[in-house]
């Protein structure tokens, strides 16, 4: 097993462990990696999921370049396909997903991290896509997801030069949301999950699905999905929950 997972409470801390290979990624490493995702949102018990890689030199330094020295045609759209079969899965989760990007994270490394919903990122960190190195370009939706979060202009750059950058710019063009210490990464995580658990599951889920929706979605559609959902929350018991213990000035108990 390459990929293992640890509970702490409601949250599950999900660890590439291949550190000898800077966790680098296989099609059996993905497909192991996208049925422990899916087992995890589909756990009630689990309301946050923290991805990580073993080690503190690489979060998922990408895919196994030699494996994919031997591709053809056939075996790359495959290849591509599984990837973004496990972003996709990870970006449209129901619960929270956060990376903790402790070193290096590029090409497909980049790209899981892309997929989470928050990123924090050890002061070692390392983002980049340098697919046009190697002749290739992003296949795991860098190309889809780094314009959206960083804007098409820095997302042209990033991608054309395929030039790495640090945890410091990374969080200056909004790559991340936090830069911590190698040393409180997980703990700094496990604080937002915390202040994430503290909140009504459904109005978290409802809200990731919004969000997500926005980037592909003229504005008037999205607010008119956006106040459909707003009400219809007010039919459900953690919202009852919610707004009475507000005002009873209580912790809501979801």
């Amino acid at each position: 097993m390459q990929i293992e997972t640890k509970i702490d409470n409601d949250i599950a801390i999900v660890i590439v462990n291949r550190p000898e290979s800077l966790n680098a990624m296989n099609k059996n490493i993905i497909v192991e990696f996208i049925d422990e995702i899916e087992k995890l949102i589909s756990n009630g018990d689990i309301k946050v999921i923290i991805i990580t890689g073993a080690g503190d030199k690489a979060f998922i330094a990408g895919a196994d370049i030699k494996l994919m020295q031997k591709m053809n045609k056939a075996d790359a759209y495959e290849f591509a396909k599984y990837g973004h079969r496990l972003t996709n899965i990870i970006e449209t989760s129901s619960k929270p997903v956060i990376a903790a990007v402790n070193g290096f994270a590029l090409g497909g490394g980049c790209e899981v991290a892309l997929a989470c919903h928050i990123r924090i990122a050890s002061e070692n960190a390392v983002f980049g896509q340098p697919e046009v190195k190697i002749g290739l370009l992003p296949g795991w939706g860098g190309t889809q997801r780094l314009p959206r979060v960083v804007g098409k202009g820095l997302a042209n750059e990033l991608i054309l030069t395929g030039r790495n950058i640090k945890s410091q710019e990374a969080l200056d063009i909004g790559l991340v949301n936090k830069v911590s210490s190698k040393e409180e990464l997980i703990s700094s995580c496990l604080d937002i999950a915390k202040l994430i658990i503290k909140n009504s599951p459904n109005a978290i889920s409802e809200s990731i699905k919004l969000i997500n929706l926005s980037s592909g979605t003229k504005l008037n559609k999205g607010l008119s999905v956006e106040a459909k959902k707003f009400s219809e929350l007010f039919e459900t018991k953690e919202t009852k929950e919610g707004l009475t213990a507000f005002v009873e000035k209580r912790s809501p108990k979801y």
